[in-house]
């Protein structure tokens, strides 16, 4: 850590572990002002689900204060202003890290924020009936939807990640969320640098992560229904395989990972490379049956996520669009000789060919240091058409 970001993230005076908690201290208070300010459904809702998933979620793992006592207190603030009593949430959460299930504890501090934020809804009810039954309970309740979402989407297919910067910026680092539960007691400042290249990783926040299913899987599971769209599909990406691989060496044992509902990787390299070991490795039992049924010929298939330092031993290894993972450490660090990454069309890395403009996609080649070296020395082969 630089003497700049140790400075900053020294704690000083009533702060327990950084100053950076201030910033977090300040902005919970700014969402309870906002609240008053502009109490509608939309500011309940986005503060609901904002606010758990960074204030009150570093809080649960980092009390701020030396203090017990302004621990409390402010605990009970969050319980007001979420209205979620954040001791039972912090049980939960805790116990969710643990992998364990346990008892409500009646506390006198589970006791007291419960009361105290029935105790608002109570006045609420009372005083303005219409607002708090059209207008905070469904902003209430939408917000809860979203933190369910959004917890679900970072532990669905596993522990994913998102290391985008905006989005880090604005949740103060949840994004970091693998890093998170290797190591919970971190605090939110410090998760970038615990990093690890081979966390899986999501292009998208995880309350978007849905996404991915939408736009990726939904596009398989159209080409299996039609015989036009797996044609076309296959056309397009065999000329750009074969385009990329016809002077790429000795490609003896190729990993594929991910088969798909539509196995195209496999169907191409079967007639590109037809004397090569092909080895699918998929995380989904239901993709590889999927694969299994579309494929002739010998194709090995194995049912784990893929991990490049464990997976090793190929020639070419080829990398889909769907890729959970740190994509970036591909590029950086080949994990074969040569790496095929399916990419978006406006990230063209090493050699490169479009797939199609329409599919948004193309193919990059990445050579490791040493592959590239003996091509230099030995000259190349031409893969057989």
């Amino acid at each position: 850590m630089s003497t700049v970001a140790r400075t900053l993230h020294e704690a000083r005076g009533i702060l327990r572990h950084s100053r950076w908690d201030a910033l977090l201290v300040a902005l919970a208070v700014g969402h309870g002002v906002l609240l008053v300010a502009v109490p509608s459904l939309p500011v309940i809702a986005l503060g609901v689900w904002w606010n758990s998933n960074t204030i009150a979620h570093h809080f649960i793992h980092t009390p701020f204060f030396r203090s017990r006592a302004l621990n409390r207190v402010f605990s009970i603030y969050l319980s007001v202003l979420l209205g979620i009593p954040q001791s039972i949430w912090r049980d939960r959460h805790l116990a969710h890290h643990a992998g364990v299930k346990r008892p409500l504890r009646l506390t006198s501090q589970v006791v007291t924020e419960s009361s105290v934020v029935l105790f608002l809804w109570g006045v609420l009810l009372a005083w303005q009936p219409t607002f708090f039954l059209t207008v905070y309970l469904p902003g209430y309740v939408v917000g809860l939807c979203l933190c369910q979402l959004h917890g679900y989407y970072e532990h669905a297919r596993g522990t994913v990640s998102h290391h985008g910067a905006l989005y880090n910026l604005l949740f103060f680092n949840d994004g970091y969320h693998a890093e998170h539960h290797a190591r919970p007691g971190t605090h939110w400042t410090l998760l970038p640098a615990a990093a690890s290249p081979a966390a899986p990783t999501s292009r998208w926040p995880a309350v978007l992560r849905w996404l991915e299913w939408f736009s990726l899987e939904s596009l398989e599971r159209l080409a299996l229904h039609s015989s036009f769209l797996q044609r076309f599909v296959l056309s397009k990406h065999e000329r750009a395989f074969r385009q990329l691989l016809a002077d790429v060496a000795g490609i003896q044992r190729v990993g594929i990972v991910g088969g798909g509902l539509f196995p195209r990787t496999v169907l191409i390299l079967q007639r590109l490379l037809p004397h090569a070991e092909l080895v699918v490795i998929d995380a989904s039992a239901a993709n590889i049956e999927a694969a299994r049924a579309q494929i002739t010929g010998g194709v090995d298939f194995v049912n784990e996520w893929y991990d490049p330092h464990r997976h090793t031993g190929f020639d070419l290894v080829v990398i889909p669009l769907s890729y959970v993972g740190v994509r970036a450490a591909l590029y950086a660090e080949p994990p074969a000789p040569a790496v095929l990454l399916h990419d978006w069309l406006w990230r063209r890395r090493g050699r490169s060919a479009i797939v199609s403009i329409l599919l948004l996609k193309r193919l990059n080649l990445i050579l490791s240091f040493a592959r590239s070296a003996w091509e230099r020395t030995a000259g190349t082969l031409r893969v057989e058409a």
